[in-house]
């Protein structure tokens, strides 16, 4: 139910972003009657490929699936952007016509505001930039997706990390998102360079998947050859639950994965040692599943660090309340898409990167992958690579 409200909602809003694209690139510009039906049939076409496109998908095999989709999503990436540029071309129309209108003196002023042929003038060099700004944009966007994932390194110290611990290295993936865009290959260059790091554990925190494990099992497999000293940890994002949650947690620890589900393990080297806490997500549903992290820190040693993973950055009030050193985090994409990262603060406190919450640190990665369109304009794919120092240690680089 809930994803059928989230595909009605998302149905809705790309139906006003087609309308007004139509509205203002089609009707106002003037153009031929044959070139106008021409362009108002194919932009109807379109909108309406969205919804069907998203049935058919369901009852054909992974290939075609995935090949269906390809033009789809591109073109979803595409009116998104187009939306952007033609309402910042009328923000920058009605600036003109206002400056126009103040600056005139008489009836001369008044005509000429009112002349149609300027108007239709002014209509079509405005939908001509925001059409040009579009296809530039749209090309660098793919360009963002689609280029090779930048390793990301910080350092964080936490007040509680003993002295033996000072150099632990996690190896952070977030937001990968196989399914009908991002498969086998691009996952299996993925592991590869993650295991390359030499980390001593690699978290994986949610939105692993778009799709269910009878589909997606194959593409999914490279995962099974992820290695870290200390271990390979998943929690579940918010697309788990759109895809199967319990089937995909059983399906990752059939693939040498743990997978926290409200708990935590112990992370040691010598006699030193910290917590690494997993909670489910924040939007979980189904019986069973639901984030939990009283139960996750029950009976911890309170002067131990503990890091916990997380996938929605607002679970960063339950953290605080629980003494967290370090959350690690995803969701967000970093935006994905200019300037939809505005859009992510009405839900999360923080977009992408290294924040802290009194005590309390977060890491957002801006994702490894990306969800819907193939695009990222104003965001990076990152495989991340977060060195913990103690405060006592002596940093380096």
């Amino acid at each position: 139910m809930r994803f059928l409200v989230f595909i009605a909602i998302a149905l809705s809003v790309l139906g006003g972003m087609h309308y007004y694209v139509w509205l203002r690139l089609v009707r106002d510009t003037g153009l031929p009657r044959g070139m106008r039906l021409a362009l108002t049939v194919l932009l109807l076409l379109l909108l309406v490929s969205i919804p069907v496109v998203l049935f058919v998908r369901r009852q054909v095999d992974v290939a075609t699936s995935q090949t269906m989709l390809v033009p789809f999503r591109f073109w979803l990436g595409f009116i998104v952007v187009c939306f952007v540029f033609v309402l910042g071309a009328d923000i920058a129309r009605w600036i003109v016509i206002l400056v126009g209108k103040l600056s005139s003196s008489g009836s001369g002023g008044a005509e000429q505001a009112a002349d149609p042929a300027r108007r239709v003038f002014l209509s079509r060099i405005f939908a001509g930039a925001a059409a040009g700004g579009a296809l530039v944009s749209g090309v660098l966007s793919v360009r963002g997706a689609m280029s090779n994932v930048r390793i990301k390194r910080l350092e964080v110290t936490l007040a509680r990390l003993p002295a033996a611990l000072d150099g632990l290295r996690i190896a952070q993936l977030s937001d990968l998102h196989i399914g009908p865009t991002l498969g086998r290959d691009w996952l299996s260059g993925i592991v590869e360079r993650t295991n390359a790091l030499s980390a001593d554990l690699i978290c994986i925190t949610g939105d692993l998947v778009d799709g269910s494990v009878s589909k997606l099992e194959k593409d999914v497999e490279p995962l099974g050859k992820l290695s870290a000293k200390q271990g390979v940890y998943f929690v579940t994002g918010n697309h788990e639950y759109y895809s199967g949650a319990e089937s995909w947690c059983r399906h990752v620890t059939s693939l040498g994965i743990k997978v926290l589900r409200n708990e935590r393990v112990e992370i040691r080297r010598g006699d030193a040692a910290l917590d690494l806490a997993g909670i489910d997500d924040r939007s979980a549903f189904g019986a069973g599943h639901g984030p939990d992290i009283d139960r996750a820190c029950a009976g911890r040693d309170a002067s131990r660090e503990l890091v916990l993973l997380a996938h929605q950055p607002r679970q960063i009030e339950d953290a605080v309340r629980h003494g967290v050193g370090l959350q690690l985090s995803g969701h967000t994409h970093g935006g994905q898409i200019w300037p939809w990262h505005y859009a992510v603060y009405l839900q999360q406190p923080y977009l992408k990167g290294l924040h802290a919450r009194g005590e309390t640190q977060i890491y957002i990665s801006e994702g490894t992958g990306f969800w819907g369109p193939p695009l990222r304009f104003g965001s990076t794919a990152e495989i991340t690579e977060i060195t913990l120092r103690a405060p006592s240690a002596k940093k380096t680089g």
